[in-house]
Formats: structure tokens, C-alpha cells, sequence
């Protein structure tokens, strides 16, 4: 079944949801247009009656997301000096910053700009072997925006996040693994077909605590040990009071399989 959004839609694959980004005649540049679709697909996908449990974020034909569409900023300066920032895309990243199941982006082809900032909001990232990502905004004489100098410090280290974002080089998806960047790799032919082989294995699981423990790792990296530790706490009572615990209790003692519903 497809839900379609403006230059985006939403394909069911049982409780996997796939969000494509789509609007392959600029690689998925992305407009506000693209952005707000996307917002719209990421409201629908999170509404309890979905059913849906993971989602797997890719673009359409030959490329990710090419970074910001600015043939079609609205007037002045590219993406209106920030604006458009604040009112299109910063909702976008903090409603995938805050999704309630897994999020997986399957990077099939050019990450550039912004672009490279959405994909690295994955929990897990996958890769096309021919993919790349490009940090392409001093090129055009722009900062690195899109959380990008807050996530990439923190994957690669600052030196080289510094490296990419101010040399503005091509890296490689290759190149983009051995830095941990990503996590996976897949031919071109089998990238999609792996994100929903483990896309299903993480709907499949307890849904409740995979938030919950991609909530711990984003606060993790301001807390103090002190404070993270308390987090963990507070989080272990949320989770040891769900119907998924007590079945994964069950199914050990029992040798089984557990059969997790997400609540």
C-alpha cells in the first residue's frame, strides 16, 4: 500500500514502514516543498492506528538527497538566510530526532548538504557501495547546517569533521564505513531489500524499549555519568513495566522465541 505526500510518500511492508523522498528529477533536492511533504509522511507513519513499528528512510532513483533544492528558495538569499531552516526543516529533523520506533536511512545514492544531515539521523545507517556523502556547503559559500556540526563531531571526531565540512570533498561510502560513519554496506541491487530485512527484525522486537534505548544514546552524549545513569534507571521502570518484558521473561525460562507486540 502507498501513501503518497507531496514529494514524498509512505510504502507499508506490514508494521516496516518505508519513507521515500521523492523528487528524482533533482536527487531529492530539498525544497521546503520535499521537506514539508516528508514532515507530513513522518506524522502519518507515527499515528498509533499505522501499526507501524520501524522506519526505513530512502530517496527515489539515483540519489539520497543532493542537499537544498535552492532553485526554488523563495526569494533572497539560498534557503531565505535561515528561515527556511527554522520553520521547514528544523521541524523535520526534531520529528525524526523523536520518532517513537527505530528509524533506519538507506543511503542509495548522493548524500550532499543537508541531505548528508538527514541520513545521519538514522539509528542505523546502510549504504549503497556507490553512494557518497558531501558536506557541500562552503562551496557555494554557505555553513554546514542541518545538525551536521553536532552530529558529525561526534561519529568521526572533530578533525575530521572539520576536514569534510571545510575541504567540502567527496567521501565515499567505503571511505564512510572504516570512519564509522555508517554502519553497513550493501551492493546497490541489495540495499533495500537488507533495510527491510532489518527493519523487520527491529518491528519485530520490543518496541518500547528500542526508543527508549535510542533516547539513552542521544541524551548520553550531554549527560554525565551520574546523570546517565539515573536516565537508565528511570528508564529500566518504564520498560520493565511493558507487556514485551514479561513475554521476553516468559519466552527465556521457556527456551522460545519471544513474540514482542510493542506494548
Amino acid at each position: 500500500m502507498r501513501t503518497d505526500f507531496e514529494r514524498a510518500y509512505v510504502t507499508a511492508h506490514g508494521n516496516v514502514a518505508v519513507l521515500t523522498l521523492n523528487h528524482p528529477e533533482v536527487m531529492n533536492a530539498a525544497s521546503p516543498k520535499l521537506v514539508a511533504g516528508a514532515t507530513e509522511a513522518l506524522k502519518f507513519i507515527s499515528k498509533p492506528e499505522s501499526g507501524f513499528r520501524a522506519v526505513i528512510l530512502t530517496g527515489e532513483g539515483r540519489g539520497f538527497c543532493s542537499g537544498a533544492n535552492l532553485s526554488e528558495r523563495s526569494s533572497g538569499t539560498p534557503m531565505d538566510s535561515g528561515d527556511s531552516l527554522q520553520i521547514v526543516f528544523h521541524p523535520f529533523l526534531r520529528r525524526l530526532r523523536n520518532m517513537k520506533m527505530p528509524i533506519i536511512t538507506a543511503v542509495n545514492g548522493a548524500a550532499a548538504g543537508v541531505g548528508m544531515s538527514i541520513a545521519l539521523m538514522g539509528d542505523i545507517i546502510l549504504a549503497a557501495r556507490s553512494a557518497y556523502f558531501l558536506q557541500a556547503f562552503t562551496r557555494i559559500g554557505l555553513v554546514p547546517d542541518g545538525g551536521s556540526t553536532w552530529t558529525l563531531p561526534r561519529l568521526v571526531g572533530t578533525a575530521r569533521a572539520r576536514e569534510l565540512s571545510l575541504l567540502a570533498e567527496k567521501l565515499p561510502a567505503e571511505t564512510a564505513l572504516q570512519w564509522g560513519l555508517i554502519n553497513r554496506i550493501h551492493d546497490d541491487a541489495a540495499l533495500m531489500d537488507e533495510a527491510l530485512k532489518l527493519a523487520q527484525r527491529l518491528a519485530d522486537g520490543p518496541t518500547k524499549a528500542l526508543t527508549l534505548t535510542r533516547e539513552l544514546y542521544v541524551a548520553s552524549l550531554e549527560n554525565s555519568f551520574e546523570d546517565q545513569i539515573d536516565l537508565e534507571s528511570r528508564y529500566q521502570s518504564q520498560a520493565s513495566a511493558t507487556k514485551d518484558f514479561a513475554e521476553g521473561v516468559t519466552a527465556f525460562l521457556q527456551k522460545r522465541p519471544a513474540k514482542f507486540t510493542g506494548q
